[in-house]
């Protein structure tokens, strides 16, 4: 199926390298990665102590404030990109102690909008932005299956009597819409009994994630042609793109994957903000961050 999109309204990782992982059985859960695949876990990266006032050391000259919105490309932990922006602040002047951050992770295999907040006066506003709601476009793999419900570990192929009709997946999909009840992927950083959930599951055991509210506004299917799926997809903060792949595939009897992420909105940034790490100057300063100021609540 090609053309025009259905849209169903509601009325209104990154992946670390495998560590030491023990089964926790009946362990608390405590939800560190709080909007599934973009995270909404505010992100450093790494830099230490509160920096002070100007997030450098006693004495120091004040550093710079403000936010970047950035287009993550393909194969990078938003780590690495706080990184990369910290050592072009570094290079034009920046204390060596200046606060990088993020509001809310795209996995390595997601793209599209990461907003980066430098210094605490910006920092301090990661819980705001990520309560906005966000946007993106999913490409689903209804013929496969992984055990951390992406392409990220080995596919296995589903056998299936007949591919999905677009009535089905319709009805599907709009059954995911609304206040829904969703288990977060094994394959998470959630925080089980002091370990990341994808560190058990990695271990071949059960990390024990139970299921738990998340808020799901609209869901548009933009194209449909078996076995791929893409979806335009708005949500609220905790939702697991991923558990929506794998749930579908579980409601249509296929498989479900998430073969592709893109991040379009968050709150009131949109990608048509955003700016390509490449395009950045090798040496910033804070007259290449956008002032804070009106930033929070948005």
């Amino acid at each position: 199926m090609k053309g025009g999109g259905s849209e169903v309204g509601a009325g209104g990782a990154s992946k670390e390298p495998s560590g030491d992982g023990a089964e926790v059985k009946g362990a608390p859960v405590e939800e560190v990665n709080q909007d599934g695949d973009d995270g909404d876990e505010p992100g450093d990266d790494g830099a230490a102590g509160d920096g002070g006032a100007g997030d450098g050391a006693a004495g120091d000259v004040p550093g710079p404030t403000g936010i970047l919105v950035i287009d993550k490309p393909l194969g990078l932990t938003s780590a690495a990109v706080c990184n990369n922006i910290k050592h072009r602040l570094r290079r034009g002047g920046a204390p060596k102690r200046v606060k990088v951050g993020h509001a809310g992770t795209l996995d390595p295999m997601a793209t599209g909008l990461l907003i980066i907040l430098v210094g605490r006066g910006a920092t301090r506003l990661a819980e705001s932005i990520m309560g906005g709601r966000k946007r993106y476009l999913a490409q689903i793999d209804l013929a496969h299956t992984s055990v951390s419900d992406d392409t990220e570990r080995e596919l296995e192929a589903v056998a299936v009597e007949r591919a999905a009709t677009r009535a089905e997946v319709g009805a599907a999909v709009a059954r995911l819409v609304g206040t829904i009840m969703q288990r977060p992927p094994d394959h998470s950083a959630i925080l089980v009994g002091g370990r990341r959930a994808y560190k058990i599951a990695r271990k071949g055991r059960d990390p024990g994630l139970v299921e738990r509210a998340v808020e799901v506004y609209s869901i548009a299917v933009l194209d449909y042609e078996w076995p791929r799926l893409t979806l335009d997809i708005e949500c609220g903060k905790g939702t697991y793109i991923r558990s929506m792949a794998r749930d579908l595939g579980v409601a249509l009897g296929t498989g479900g994957v998430l073969a592709g992420l893109r991040r379009v909105r968050v709150g009131a940034y949109t990608i048509g903000m955003a700016r390509e790490l490449d395009s950045l100057p090798e040496s910033m300063t804070g007259a290449d961050l956008t002032c804070v100021c009106g930033s929070e609540g948005r």
